[in-house]
Formats: C-alpha cells, structure tokens, sequence
C-alpha cells in the first residue's frame, strides 16, 4: 500500500529509455529521443541526440546519428556521433564515421574512414626555424676534407 506523501517513480523527459530486443527486426526510419539500446537487427536510418548503444548480438545496417555511440554490436553503414564514438571489446564497425572523439577496445574491429574534424592542419603560415637549412643548396657540392 502506497503511503501519503510517497511518489511513484516515473521516467522523466530526461530519463527516455528505448529497447530494441533481440529478435526483433526492423527495417525504416526511427528517431528517438534520450538512450536507445538495441539488441536485435535494424536496417535503415536510426537518429538519437542522446545515447545509442548496440548490443552484443545486434545487427546494425544503414545510417546512425547520435550524441554517442557505444557498440560491442556489428555495424555497417555511415556513423555520426556529436560526443564520442566507443567500440568496445567484441564490436566489429565497418564504414565512414564522423566523431570529435574515438576509442577502440582492443579486440573490435574497425574499417573505413574517420573524419574527427581537423580540416585544416594547425600550421597554416610556419615560422622558419633557425636550425633549418635548406639543403638544395649544398646538392652538388663536394665536400673536402681539412687537412
């Protein structure tokens, strides 16, 4: 019996918690919003500005957006991840993936393409250094020996 002054706990918008169980198979579109975990198969579109974990025995084919990704799931498609991507230990992640930030367990498995947002390389207009010769300038010269 509930006594006064108790609470029943429900999910707040902050607390959003999707599952997708193994077994389940599903083909389309779908975006969710908070943590979505999936542990069956999907083959299309999946969008989340929160969490996105796959499973162990999850097939993942298609594109992926999220805020972050954690996998030891197999994915093949186009991943983009605004936090962090995280392939952990049995995850195999096959594809071009966009992400600020990386890690890879060892034991995963990735192949393609990461872009983690460097466009442009850090020294646009270098300084020459002092200790720097140009050695084009002694090419063909021959050296004698002091004696």
């Amino acid at each position: 019996m509930w006594a006064i002054g108790d609470k029943k706990s429900s999910p707040s918008d902050d607390d959003n918690f999707t599952f997708l169980g193994r077994g389940v198979e599903f083909k389309g579109v779908v975006n969710f919003d908070g943590t979505v975990r999936i542990d069956g198969k999907l083959e299309g579109e999946i969008h989340t500005t929160g969490t996105l974990i796959v499973g162990e025995f999850a097939v993942v084919k298609g594109i992926i957006s999220a805020g972050t990704l954690l996998t030891s799931g197999k994915i093949n498609g186009t991943v983009t991840a605004t936090e962090r991507i995280q392939i952990l230990k049995q995850g195999v992640l096959i594809g071009d993936i966009r992400t600020p930030a990386i890690a890879i367990e060892d034991g995963a498995h990735f192949h393609g393409m990461c872009d983690m947002g460097a466009h442009r390389w850090v020294e646009e207009h270098p300084q020459p250094s002092k200790n720097v010769h140009d050695l084009t300038l002694h090419r063909n010269k021959i050296r004698t020996p002091d004696l």
